[in-house]
Parts: C-alpha cells; structure tokens; sequence
C-alpha cells in the first residue's frame, strides 16, 4: 500500500526526480514520505507525515530513494517514516509489505540502535550485519532477504549501487540513457523511459553502471528482459479538470468503446469457459461487485452457473478446484494482494487462470494463463469509476459470448454509452440532490437481481467518497431486518430497471416510503413512490452502467459539499499490496 521510487544516474538530479515520482504516484494514498540522498560519503534524509509538499528544496546527488508510507507497524510518526537508516548512515533502506517474523528477527540483533518501531528498520540492521561477513552489498541483501517471512519488495542502496529484491509485492525497474530507476508503479517511470523490466517474485538486482539480475535464493544470474511499452504519460495527468475521480468519469464513454475492441478476446475465453468445470470470479471491494454481477449476467444471459467469492475469502473455499476448473481473477492493477495469493494457490492445482485486469505487465497479469486488458488507461482516484465501467462491460459482454449472442450485446454496450454521455450531462440535477441529502448519517441503497450489485457498488462509491455511513441491500432482505433503519428523511436510492424485478422494487420503494424515507428512484420512468426521479434510459442489461455512474457522480458531489478530496479518501489506498 505503499509507494517507491529510486534513482540512479550520471546527472546529479537524482533526488528531485525522486521527488517527481513520489508525486506521480500520490494517488495510491500514504501517510508519510521520506527522501535518502547519498551526499559525500553517507545519506541525508528528509522525511514528514502528511502528503509531499508542492516544492521541496533537496540537495544534488546522482543516488536517492524515496518512499510514500501508509502505517503498518508503528504509528504515523517521523520516525516510522522511511527511509531507515542503519548505525552507520551509509545504507539506507525503503520498503512495501509486512515482515511477519520482524521480532524474532530483531531479538538476534545485538548492539543496534533502533530509532523506530518498524519492521522495515530491522531489515537495514540485519543487513548491516551482514556486511560484516559477505563480500557485497548485494550478497548481504540476499542472504537477509531469504530470513524475511512474508510477501515484500526492498530497495536498498549503500551510495554506490541499488540492490532491489522483491516477492509479492510490485517493483518495475527503468532503463533510461543517463541510469535506471525503479517504482512500485510502471506509470511513475514513463516521463523518463518507457523501456521497463517488470520484476518476478524472487528476484534480486543491482543498478551502478550497469545492471545485473539473479535468482535471490541462489544467487544464478540471469539476463533482464525490458519491454518497451507505449502508453501515454498524459492520460495520467488531471489536463483541465479539478479531479482525477471526475476526469476518470469523463472518460467512461470512451472507455466503453474501448472495450468493444476486446471482442476477439472476449470470443476466445468464451470457448474457454464453456469447457471449463467449474468457473470462478474473485475480486477485492469493487471488483467483488463486478464478479457478484457476472453470476447474474451469466445467469440471465447465457443460462450458465458461475461462481464468485471475495478474493480474500477464497483462500478458505478453494479446496474444490481442479485441474479442470477456470479462475478468473479480477483486478484493476492486477496487484491485489488478496487476489494475487489465492492465484497463486490455485496456479499449484494447475486451475486455468485468466486474468482481467488494467494493468499490463501486472503482477496478475503475468501470473495468468489467459490475460484479458479491461482498456479503462490509467486510472489515478483510488474510488474507481472507469475501471470499475469496464469489468462490467468485459464481463457483460462475455455472458453474451458465452450463450453465441456477442453482437447483441455489443449494440447494448455503445448503447449504455451513449446514456452515460447523457447521464453526464445531469450533473447540475445531482449537484442539487447532493445538497439535498449531504447533511444524512446513513444512506440506504436497494436493488433485486442485476441491480443488487449495483447497490452494493453504489453504497461503497458514497462511503468511499462522502464517509457518509451507505449500505446497499437486496430489496428482499427488508423485512428481514434492514427496515428497522429506516426513519423520517433517510435518503434510500432504489435502481427500478425495465427487467422482471421492476414490480418488486416499487413495491420495497412504497415500503421505505411509508416509514418516512426520502426516496430516490433511479429508473427508466417516474413512479409515486419517489420523492426524487432520476432518469436513465432502459439498454437492457446494460442498464446497470449508466445506473452505477449515478451513484459516482453523487459520491463526488457529496464530496465536495462536505469539503472531502475525492481523489484521496482518508485510509485507504489504490493498490492494495499488502494483506
């Protein structure tokens, strides 16, 4: 959950790009930085809580690393900040992940002085004590990072070299005409090269004058294999717009169009699918949505049973996969740490794993047997928007794949298109709504069948955005209990599409209303039972698009009536790399 970024070069502006890249990638959240130049013969830190600073005054050097930290272990200090340094302030360190064993670790470190209560601060100790007996900075590095239990990525440097290791968790290295550098993010590094080497699990490298690679358990080198990628470093900047969230928004037409370039893809997973025994969706927050979504799409359209699970649960029901089974694992940067280890699980009873993700080159990406791009670009709010559109448009249209019915359901994608173009058009009515509804506790959500995801999606979008406390429900579960939360003036959304739930909907809409609730009807045409009609068009299926767009664009209203950055809700993070 956290950001690196490191550079070696022959110029001396090291730490300012260092600066540079942690600012690019500020949208995976953090909430402390810190910057190790190699000044002399030693390193000097500048370090703070909070986010960066628009300018910072930093030395010359041609070696720097810098961190973004979300707290694990430790509280939100300067201290806890990384870079850590060891006793002698000649090797510094920064770090992703949790090291499971640190205590056990730090108990056989004798004559040390720890200045924070970090794990990461134990790894720069052990390493300092081995450099007492190994020839190398990158021997030392080795050895210490095989003691280390659980999933984590390193960059270490003593001022002449970087030694980079990682497991599980991302590190993409650059290879520019002045050095090379190395991010947790690929789109961080774009401004200086696009020829990247995408680092696996168990790997060790070292950047000087050149770069070499290893396997980290036995040291056998290896030759890297750059890629060179042509993705737009523009698409990642905000342009004109005061947000990511809402540029990203903007963007979702297109991005919709986008995904119906996936076709022949879509077409051969389908094939796939078919023979499968047994097919599996798994994804973390929303693209858990995404894949409750596919079980009905599945369901509605192509009259197949599939399965679906929170990544971080399917660790505990995976014991039924074979060898025949299909995974399909969705991610938008395909680094999920709690989608990427029930992979891992699954790849050892050789499942047939596809993988549905933003992000080429991806940790998931490169673990899968079958790769599917959702075509979203780069997306930088950490509440998704457009790549959370394009899982549900992939998966909507593979339903339509899987039952020989694609064409069809193409013509319904650039049909909820064009009603999202429509419904972005609306936002003085939703800007109106917001200051309606702004001043609420608690926010209610309800939807039957294919809308029933949409309102779990719709309530974490509100939560995500507003902290405004949001909850969606089937409409049937009512009675079951969640009626009893309904008072007089509590805002409940219900999604009434043109399907066979539309009756029963009403019917929960008449319910809410009765005990008092502000009642929001989101649907093709207007009813009695709401006290406030939104508008969208009926496409069918696709309907639960231009739906779910609805309910961003309130969160990012409510944000910003309640005076939130939406870009960056407090404690959480876009990529989620550590479990």
């Amino acid at each position: 959950m956290c950001g690196i970024f490191g550079v070696i070069t022959t110029k001396s502006d090291a730490p300012s790009q260092v600066f540079s890249g942690l600012s690019d990638i500020e949208y995976r959240g953090y909430d402390s930085w810190g910057i190790a130049s190699f000044i002399g013969n030693s390193f000097q830190v500048v370090k703070n809580i909070g986010f960066l600073p628009k300018k910072l005054t930093l030395p010359k050097a041609n070696l720097s690393i810098g961190h973004t930290r979300w707290a694990t272990h430790g509280g939100v200090t300067v201290a806890n900040a990384h870079p850590h340094l060891d006793c002698t302030k000649k090797l510094t360190i920064v770090h992703n992940g949790i090291v499971e064993n640190y205590q056990d670790l730090q108990k056989k470190l004798k004559g040390h002085t720890f200045v924070s209560e970090t794990d990461t601060e134990v790894i720069i100790h052990l390493i300092e004590e081995r450099m007492k007996t190994e020839k190398s900075l990158l021997r030392a590095v080795a050895v210490t990072f095989r003691s280390l239990k659980g999933l984590n990525a390193i960059v270490v440097s003593d001022g002449k070299s970087i030694v980079v290791a990682k497991k599980g968790s991302p590190l993409v290295v650059g290879k520019s005409k002045d050095g090379f550098l190395v991010a947790s993010d690929p789109n961080a590094l774009l401004p200086y090269t696009k020829e990247l080497l995408f680092l696996e699990d168990e790997t060790i490298l070292e950047m000087n004058e050149g770069l070499s690679t290893y396997g980290v358990l036995d040291l056998k080198p290896f030759k890297p294999s750059f890629q060179t990628v042509d993705w737009d470093y523009s698409a990642s900047t905000l342009k004109n717009y005061p947000h990511f969230m809402l540029k990203e928004m903007y963007e979702q037409p297109q991005v919709l169009r986008n995904v119906l370039q996936n076709l022949d893809g879509i077409k051969d997973l389908a094939k796939v699918v078919k023979k499968a025994y047994g097919t599996y969706l798994i994804g973390c927050g929303t693209a858990s949505y995404a894949c409750l979504l596919g079980v009905y799409l599945f369901s509605a359209i192509a009259k197949k049973h599939v399965n679906y699970s929170i990544g971080s649960e399917f660790d505990y029901i995976e014991d039924y996969l074979t060898d025949k089974s299909l995974l399909i694992a969705v991610s938008q940067s395909g680094e999920t740490i709690d989608v990427i280890e029930p992979v891992t699980h699954a790849k050892v009873k050789k499942t047939t794993i596809v993988a549905l993700t933003n992000t080429l080159g991806s940790t998931l990406y490169r673990m899968a047997d079958i790769k599917l791009l959702l075509q979203a670009g780069p997306e930088k709010a950490v509440a998704s928007t457009k790549a959370y559109i394009a899982m549900q448009a992939n998966i909507l249209l593979l339903s339509f794949a899987v039952a020989g019915r694609l064409e069809e359901g193409a013509r319904i994608v650039e049909k909820s298109a064009k009603e999202v173009e429509s419904v972005l058009k609306k936002i003085p009515q939703i800007k109106k709504l917001a200051n309606r509804i702004s001043a609420a506790d608690h926010m209610y959500i309800l939807g039957r069948g294919l809308s029933f995801p949409i309102a779990l999606e719709s309530a974490l979008k509100i939560k995500e955005t507003s902290y405004i406390h949001a909850e969606g429900f089937a409409g049937g579960e009512l009675k079951h209990g969640a009626l009893a939360l309904i008072t007089t003036g509590t805002p409940v959304i219900v999604y009434v599409p043109n399907d066979e739930t539309k009756e029963a909907v009403l019917a929960n809409a008449t319910e809410v209303k009765a005990r008092g609730a502000f009642v929001i009807g989101v649907s093709f045409q207007n009813n009695s039972a709401f006290d406030y009609f939104f508008e969208v068009k009926d496409t069918g299926a696709s309907s639960v698009i231009p739906h779910v767009v609805f309910a961003q664009l309130l969160g990012y209203q409510l944000s910003l009536k309640r005076k939130i950055n939406p870009d960056k809700p407090r404690n959480l993070a876009k990529s989620v790399v550590v479990k």
